[in-house]
C-alpha cells in the first residue's frame, strides 16, 4: 500500500481573505454573543474614561493652575504691546479682601473683586498666595478627586472586561477544539495514512491556542482602538482644528507602513506554523521509532533533520522578527515626529496667545495616547496574522472531505406499517459475505479483484495467503474503514454502506497481531468505559482470557496503569488484553489479524486456549500467516496478488497439491 505523506501544509493556499476567515469563525462565537456585546459596552466606557483624563488635565491648568480669566493690552519694558494676564480675586471674602489691602498698590480695586498681574505674585509669601488662590487649590483637589475616582473605576471596567473576554475566549477555544477533536475522529482511515500524528496534534493544540488572544484580544480591543482613535480626533478638532489637521498630515504614512508589512507578516507566520507541525511530526516519529533509530544507530542522521528543521523554524521565526522589527519602529519615529510637530507649532500658538497651556499639554497627552493605539492595532494585527495562518490550518481539516459516506435511506415499503425510511436495524450478525469486491488504497494499484465469499452464523473462515496478497484489506472492508472500488460488502443481504457504522461494529471484535493499549488500567482497556459490566463478569472474561497469571503477577492487578501503546508488559500479554477485550464486548463476529504471529510457543497456547473460548459459537474470520491456526477452519480461502485462487477445507486443499500445499510444505 502506498501512501500520498506529503505535508498539506505545502499546499498552495492562494491570496489570504482574512475576512472569510473571520466569517467562518464566526458561528463559533455566536453562543458568547452577549458575552461581547457586554465587553463592547465596557470597551467603549473604558475608552470614554480614558479619554476624559487628558481634557481634566487640561481644566485643571486651565482653570486653576494657570487660569484664563483675565487678558489686557499694556506696555511692556521696552513700550511694544503686550497682553497681560490677570488674577481676579474675590474680595466679598474677608481673608482675600484681608491681602488686598495688605498689597493696595498691587490690585485693581472694582465693586465685587480686584485683580492683579500674575508677574506680580512672586511678591507674595507663601502664607497669603495660598489664601490668594484656595478657590483654586480647592478646585485642583476636586480635579484631583475626580481623576483618582476614573482611575478606578476604569481600573474595576478592565478587570471586568478581562474577566468577561477570557471566559468568552476560553470558552470558544474550548468548542472549536471539540469539533476539531470530534471531525478528526469521523474521518476515515485513509486521511490518517495521509497526515502524521505530529500534524494533527498541532492543530489541535498550537493551532487552537493561536486562536485564543484572536478571542480574547483582537476582537474586543480593535473596538476599543478604533473608538479610542475616533474618539481622540473628535477632541483634537474640538480643541484646536488647525494643529489637529497639522498633526492628521502623518496619518497616510501610518496606513502605507501597516500595508505594507501586512502582507510580509502573514508570509512569516504561515511559514512557521508549516515548520512546527513539521518539527512535531518529527519528534512523534522519533519518540515512536526510537528502538529502530538506537537499533540502527541513527541518532546522529535523525538529530541531523531535526536540527535542520530546527534551523529553518529559526529563519521562518527570524523573517516574522525582521518584519516587525522594521514596522514598529517605523510607527515610533513617526509618533515622535508628530510630537515634536505638536511642540513646535503648538508652543508658539501658546506664545501667540492663541491657544492655552493647558490645551497643549492635553495635546500632547492625546497624541502619545493616539499613537498607543496605532500600536496596539499592529500588535493586535501581528497576533491575527498569526491567527489566521492557524486558522488556514485548523479550516483545512475542518474543510476535509475524507471520510465515508453516511449511510443512505433504504426505503423497502412505500405504505403500510412495516414501511422503513431510514438506515436499517441489525439485530445479530447472521452471515457476511463479500460481493465482486475490488479494492485500491491508490488509483490504478489493485489490491483486491473481484473477490467472493460469505460466512455464516458459528463458521470460522481462514484466510491465509502471502503477505501483500490483500487479506487484511478484506478485515478493512469488513469493518468498513474503507469502501470497496466496485462490489458490495453484505451484512445479513444489506449492503454494509446503508447501515450506521456503530451498529454493527460494537457486534464486531477485532485482534489484530499488534494490539492498541491505551494508556490506563489495565481494568478499562479490557471494558473500555463500559459501566455495565459487573465485577463477577469482569472476573469470568479475566478467566476465560487466560489473563489471571498476569493480573497475579502485577502489583496493582487490574488498576495496574499501562503505558502508552502497552509497552511496559510484553507483546504476548498485550494479545491477552485485547482477547479478553473482546469477550468484553460479547460480539457476534470474531476477526483475528495474524494474532499468533511472532509470540513464543508458550504464550502462543495461552492466546490460542483464549481465542478458542472466544470463538466458541460465535462467527469467526480469521487472517494467518501460521497455517496452523487455519487448520481447524471450516473453510479456507487462498489470497494470491488480490484474488482467491483456492477455497475449501483443510484437507481438500491438501489433496488438490495446489498452492495452500506448497504453503504447507514450506512452514514445514
Amino acid at each position: 500500500m502506498r501512501t500520498d505523506f506529503g505535508y498539506f501544509e505545502e499546499k498552495q493556499l492562494g491570496k489570504p481573505y482574512d475576512i472569510k476567515l473571520l466569517k467562518r469563525l464566526y458561528p463559533f462565537t455566536r453562543a458568547y454573543r452577549s458575552l461581547l456585546f457586554y465587553s463592547i459596552i465596557l470597551v467603549v466606557l473604558i475608552t470614554l474614561l480614558d479619554l476624559s483624563l487628558p481634557y481634566i488635565t487640561k481644566i485643571a491648568i486651565d482653570r486653576y493652575i494657570v487660569p484664563q480669566t483675565e487678558f489686557d493690552v499694556g506696555k511692556s519694558s521696552d513700550n511694544t504691546e503686550k497682553k497681560i494676564r490677570y488674577l481676579r480675586a474675590d474680595i466679598t471674602d474677608p481673608e482675600i479682601k484681608t491681602i488686598v489691602d495688605k498689597y493696595p498698590n498691587r490690585f485693581e480695586v472694582f465693586e465685587s473683586f480686584a485683580r492683579i498681574s500674575y508677574g506680580d505674585l512672586h511678591e507674595f509669601d507663601s502664607t497669603d498666595l495660598r489664601i490668594l488662590r484656595k478657590r483654586d487649590l480647592k478646585g485642583i483637589t476636586f480635579i484631583t478627586v475626580i481623576f483618582l475616582a476614573i482611575i478606578v473605576i476604569d481600573f474595576v471596567f478592565n478587570f471586568t472586561q478581562v474577566m468577561i473576554m477570557e471566559y468568552a475566549g476560553q470558552m470558544i477555544m474550548h468548542d472549536l477544539r471539540v469539533q476539531l477533536f470530534e471531525h478528526i475522529q469521523s474521518l476515515s482511515v485513509a486521511f490518517f495514512t495521509h497526515n502524521p500524528v505530529g500534524r494533527l496534534v498541532t492543530r489541535v493544540t498550537n493551532d487552537t491556542q493561536n486562536m485564543h488572544e484572536l478571542f480574547t484580544s483582537v476582537i474586543v480591543f480593535v473596538f476599543k482602538d478604533l473608538f479610542l482613535l475616533i474618539g481622540i480626533a473628535v477632541v483634537l478638532l474640538s480643541i484646536n482644528w488647525q494643529l489637529a489637521l497639522v498633526t492628521f498630515m502623518v496619518l497616510p504614512f501610518v496606513i502605507w507602513a501597516s500595508l505594507r508589512f501586512s502582507g510580509q507578516a502573514r508570509e512569516a507566520f504561515r511559514d512557521l506554523r508549516i515548520k512546527i507541525a513539521e518539527i512535531n511530526t518529527n519528534f512523534s516519529e522519533t519518540i515512536g521509532g526510537i528502538k529502530v533509530i538506537q537499533l540502527f544507530l541513527q541518532e546522529k542522521g535523525n538529530y541531523n533533520r531535526f536540527k535542520k528543521l530546527n534551523r529553518e523554524h529559526y529563519l521562518a521565526g527570524m523573517r516574522q522578527v525582521h518584519v516587525f522589527a522594521v514596522f514598529m519602529p517605523v510607527i515610533e519615529l513617526l509618533g515622535a515626529v508628530v510630537i515634536a510637530v505638536v511642540i513646535f507649532y503648538g508652543g508658539n500658538s501658546v506664545l501667540s496667545g492663541k491657544i492655552s497651556l493647558g490645551a497643549l499639554v492635553a495635546f500632547l497627552s492625546y497624541m502619545r495616547m493616539f499613537f498607543r493605539p496605532i500600536r496596539d492595532i499592529a500588535e493586535k494585527y501581528n497576533i491575527l496574522q498569526n491567527a489566521m495562518a492557524s486558522a488556514e490550518r485548523i479550516f483545512l481539516i475542518l474543510d476535509s472531505t475524507d471520510s465515508l459516506p453516511k449511510p443512505l435511506p433504504v426505503i423497502e415499503s412505500k405504505t403500510g406499517p412495516d414501511s422503513q425510511i431510514g438506515p436499517p436495524d441489525l439485530e445479530k450478525i447472521a452471515e457476511i459475505s463479500l460481493q465482486n469486491v475490488s479494492f485500491s488504497y491508490v488509483e490504478e494499484e489493485i489490491v483486491l479483484k473481484e473477490v467472493s465469499f460469505s460466512v455464516k452464523a458459528g463458521e470460522t473462515l481462514a484466510v491465509v495467503g502471502p503477505t501483500g496478497s490483500g487479506k487484511t484489506s478484506i478485515i478493512n472492508l469488513i469493518m468498513r474503514f474503507y469502501d470497496p472500488s466496485s462490489g458490495r460488502v453484505l451484512l445479513n443481504n444489506t449492503d454494509i454502506k446503508t447501515i450506521y457504522s456503530p451498529n454493527f461494529r460494537e457486534k464486531i471484535a477485532l485482534v489484530t497481531q499488534d494490539p492498541f493499549l491505551f494508556s490506563d488500567t489495565i481494568k478499562k482497556n479490557i471494558t473500555l468505559g463500559r459501566k455495565d459490566i459487573l465485577e463477577e463478569k469482569v472476573k469470568e472474561i479475566i478467566k476465560a482470557s487466560n489473563c489471571q497469571g498476569l493480573i497475579d503477577r502485577l502489583p496493582g492487578g487490574l488498576d495496574t496503569v499501562l503505558t502508552e501503546g502497552g509497552d511496559s508488559i510484553s507483546s504476548g500479554e498485550r494479545q491477552l488484553i485485547s482477547i479478553a477485550r473482546a469477550f468484553a464486548r460479547n460480539p457476534d463476529l470474531i476477526i483475528l489479524d495474524e494474532a499468533t504471529s511472532y509470540i513464543d510457543s508458550a504464550t502462543e497456547e495461552k492466546i490460542q486456549a483464549a481465542l478458542a473460548n472466544l470463538m466458541t459459537n460465535r462467527t469467526s474470520i480469521v487472517v494467518a500467516h501460521r497455517l496452523s491456526t487455519a487448520r481447524k477452519a471450516n473453510r479456507i480461502i487462498v489470497l494470491h496478488r488480490g484474488q482467491i485462487i483456492e477455497a475449501g477445507t483443510n484437507d481438500e486443499l491438501m489433496e488438490k497439491q495446489g498452492f495452500y500445499f506448497r504453503l504447507n510444505q514450506l512452514q514445514g
